[in-house]
């Protein structure tokens, strides 16, 4: 059925996004988006910007490796990249704890499918050569788990999600790296929500040789900018040897792109994609704000309001299972479990974006990604406490400002 009536305009709120991420963008890189002329994507402006973004990364990162780029995409985009080099039979231990650890352990079910698997269950592959370790909701990755599944498969490829935004957990990433260098195993890793949250440098992982982040959480970008990646000597090397059924997401191709020829950083890439002076603009004002502020003043600062967000839920009778910074993950009062939905969805219509996960047991996710600020987060204390209110629950505004405030407090004083 057709309609000659026009449609209307959007008219989309600001929101404050404290959820898991697509976090805040900075005014500064919305100024730098909408503020890009109609510059043709071969510009000298923008490919200088280009080339100081994959330099910029590299010190984000914490690495020497070359073939350190951007994706453009979301953070699926860049992980889509990292599994390419994953090929059919290749064998591979995927760890899992939570829904998005999940969707990367079925990409790599379809990366690592033959062709008689795929087509017996395209959607979900039951790969002989792939092995799920599927930790409970709730628990984080330990070395040992690791440690233990690649003694006894000896995989080609190990796979995990550094944070786990699902259930809110960090898994063990020294641990994940010491266990593949031991083995002789080529890890991947998933560090959509560590990115510029977390302070580490992955040259200190030696067992990981391919990474893979997005650029609307730590980074605080627009979505649909640019997803960090960076890759070893020896993934490449491996890549080369095998190829990869993927002309889009071909990480070399995609680096060659970004002045990045034969392991040497060149003075002019090759076509791949046609980029956006708008996407550039935004993604290079994003990392310059991240090494102004510096990533571990940024991650001294993720860990002191979590803690103090972390208080004042506790405090009105939450139950915090998250031990992830940006995020806390929680289980609501015993009267009210089981109305984790319609709570969301209330704060939703008062433009307080906050989460449920995705997965059993629904719990409640409130983030704080790039609020990092004792007002923004009492803020954030103070809606949900009158959203509990709403609900028939006990959650007094004296009582979270009081849990604030000492969190805060002790803080201060440790300094």
């Amino acid at each position: 059925m057709t309609s000659n009536a026009p449609f209307a305009h959007l008219e989309i709120p600001d929101t404050i996004a404290a959820g898991p991420g697509p976090g805040n963008t900075d005014a500064r890189v919305l100024a730098a988006f909408s503020g890009a002329g109609l510059a043709d994507h071969m510009h000298a402006d923008v490919l200088r910007g280009m080339i100081e973004c994959k330099l910029m990364l590299r010190q984000v990162w914490g690495t020497e490796n070359t073939h350190t780029f951007g994706v453009a995409g979301t953070g699926w985009s860049g992980l889509d990249v990292m599994f390419s080099a994953v090929m059919p039979g290749d064998s591979v231990v995927v760890f899992t704890n939570g829904t998005f650890s999940g969707i990367d352990g079925l990409t790599v079910r379809m990366k690592a499918a033959t062709a008689e698997e795929l087509a017996a269950n395209p959607l979900d592959p039951k790969s002989a050569s792939v092995v799920i370790v599927d930790v409970p909701h709730g628990q984080s990755v330990t070395g040992d788990m690791v440690e233990a599944a690649l003694a006894e498969h000896k995989p080609k490829w190990a796979a995990m999600a550094h944070w786990e935004t699902g259930s809110g957990r960090i898994n063990d990433l020294a641990g994940f790296s010491a266990a593949c260098e031991r083995h002789g195993t080529m890890g991947l890793v998933d560090a959509v929500s560590s990115l510029g949250v977390e302070n580490f440098r992955i040259d200190d992982f030696s067992g990981v040789h391919g990474w893979a982040s997005c650029p609307q959480k730590g980074i605080c970008c627009l979505p649909l900018t640019y997803a960090p990646v960076s890759f070893t000597d020896r993934y490449i090397e491996t890549l080369k040897a095998t190829g990869t059924r993927s002309f889009v997401h071909h990480p070399i191709l995609e680096a060659r792109h970004w002045g990045i020829i034969d392991g040497q950083d060149v003075e002019k890439g090759t076509y791949h994609r046609t980029h956006s002076a708008y996407a550039v603009s935004a993604f290079h004002e994003a990392l310059r704000i991240t090494l102004q502020q510096g990533v571990p003043a940024r991650a001294r600062d993720y860990a002191l309001h979590e803690a103090a967000l972390r208080a004042a839920v506790e405090a009105i009778g939450c139950e915090v299972t998250s031990n992830m910074t940006s995020l806390v993950v929680l289980n609501l009062p015993g009267a009210l479990r089981g109305r984790e939905m319609e709570l969301v969805q209330n704060c939703r219509a008062r433009n307080f974006g906050i989460w449920p996960t995705l997965s059993e047991p629904v719990q409640v996710r409130i983030g704080i990604l790039n609020l990092l600020t004792r007002e923004a987060v009492t803020d954030i204390a103070l809606r949900f406490a009158e959203a509990i209110r709403d609900l028939g629950g006990q959650a007094d505004d004296e009582t979270v400002n009081a849990a604030l405030a000492q969190s805060y407090d002790k803080a201060m004083a440790a300094e």
